[in-house]
């Protein structure tokens, strides 16, 4: 599987367990919901700083968004 297209299931499965929406997560990193949408589904890559910021909004630890997607 494509590394960003696992990172942005990742990011959605945390998401989702946070119960955040894409709207949610955009306003606690100070993205857009359009470029949460983005990450999401593999169409961008993103910077490690706004993974840093998105594992933050998640508190989840930055390396479980690399896992393999289960």
């Amino acid at each position: 599987m494509d590394i960003l297209i696992n990172l942005g299931k990742n990011i959605r499965k945390y998401r989702k367990l946070k119960g955040y929406t894409q709207e949610k997560l955009a306003e606690k990193t100070n993205l857009s919901n359009s470029y949460i949408s983005d990450i999401e589904c593999g169409k961008i890559n993103v910077p490690t700083l706004t993974l840093y910021e998105i594992s933050l909004a998640l508190d989840i630890d930055i390396h479980k968004l690399f896992l393999p997607y289960k």
